[in-house]
């Protein structure tokens, strides 16, 4: 892979690479974006097959950051990091040398918790650096942001069914959750508190068979979850999910969930999707809620301001779904363009300030 091409490409300001053999820690620290403010995103932990893999991931979900800060308003950019390790083999040690490489940004990258991390890892990132959101709340944080990940994409699903399917409820419709992990598991109570019936998949059996237990869902495998005759399917696990192999296979009328760069190709995928009239609501508007809430943290938590911004991700997508159908375009450009749109904003703000400033100080000369 020819690193800076490929940094180029996606538009990214700096890569950092992190190596403390003391420690087992290998990560990389991508910052996408820092137009709108210091650049927060969590970090993510996995034993990927190779280094050109973790790179690829963290190009990518450093970019969707700068998109999720946007469409939900936030003063804020696009970061992300990935560990390169077993998370059977996290340590403490593994996790303050993570934080030390994260002060040494000064503040351009903010860090959070992601797949394989949680908030004790968080809290000892804060041990090494101030720059870290997500901690406990002894550390003065809000701890675990599953829940409001679940309820934004909640909110936001309630949306793309009112659109496509005129429903204003849940009651009786058939809606697949692949992945019932920290934020699947909240997706699950809130579905069937509405009268959803459930059909899920997941590679950990002990949790497909926690949620059958607690909400009568049936349990399928991956394959099948994609041929089944749904309303709403919400990819809640890993991305590159819905790619040219299975979308053809899927039957439902709405792709809702949780689930970060869901398409395999973004411009590819999602033009497929639209042409079988399948409405995708983009992953990084609909799974905003746990951004929203960490970056609360950084201004003084108050859960009422969380649950209202929260709650407004239902309405950015409306918006978006409205304007792509207006434009003949797939959800995914009119969000891109949604969240471009705010940056260039603030962007040309700022180069007015500064053309300000220079002619105040040619004036005083």
């Amino acid at each position: 892979m020819k690193v800076f091409s490929q940094i180029e490409s996606m538009g990214h300001e700096q890569i950092v690479f992190c190596n403390d053999p003391a420690s087992g820690l290998k990560a990389i620290i991508a910052i996408h974006d820092t137009t709108l403010g210091p650049a927060l995103g969590g970090t993510r932990l996995l034993p990927y097959e190779n280094e050109e893999d973790a790179l690829l991931d963290v190009l990518r979900l450093s970019r969707g950051m700068t998109y999720k800060a946007a469409c939900a308003g936030l003063s804020l950019g696009g970061g992300k990091a990935v560990i390169i390790a077993d998370p059977k083999q996290k340590t403490e040690q593994m996790f303050r040398s993570f934080g030390r490489f994260v002060q040494s940004l000064s503040g351009r990258y903010i860090t959070a918790e992601d797949m394989n991390t949680n908030v004790t890892n968080m809290d000892h990132i804060r041990l090494e650096t101030k720059f870290v959101t997500g901690v406990s709340a002894g550390l003065g944080g809000s701890g675990d942001p599953s829940f409001m990940t679940a309820k934004g994409t909640f909110y936001g699903m309630q949306a793309a069914v009112r659109h496509r399917l005129g429903r204003s409820d849940f009651h009786g419709l058939k809606v697949s959750i692949q992945g019932v992990g920290a934020v699947g598991k909240h997706l699950c109570q809130m579905l069937h508190d509405k009268g959803a019936k459930l059909y899920i998949s997941d590679i950990d059996d002990k949790k497909l068979k926690e949620m059958h237990s607690l909400y009568n869902a049936t349990i399928v495998s991956e394959k099948e979850l994609y041929s089944l005759d749904l309303d709403v399917y919400a990819p809640c696990a890993r991305g590159a999910t819905l790619n040219t192999s299975n979308i053809q296979m899927f039957k439902t009328k709405v792709i809702a969930g949780c689930a970060n760069n869901q398409l395999e190709d973004e411009e590819k995928h999602a033009k497929m999707l639209k042409d079988l009239k399948i409405l995708y609501a983009p992953d990084f508007v609909i799974n905003a809620g746990g951004l929203i809430n960490v970056a609360n943290e950084i201004t003084g938590y108050q859960l009422e301001k969380v649950e209202s911004e929260v709650a407004r991700i239902a309405s950015t997508l409306e918006t978006i779904f409205i304007e792509a159908d207006k434009l003949g375009i797939t959800t995914q450009d009119a969000s891109k363009r949604f969240a471009e749109k705010r940056i260039k904003s603030v962007s040309n703000l700022k180069s007015m300030s500064q053309l300000e400033t220079s002619a105040i100080g040619k004036l005083k000369k």
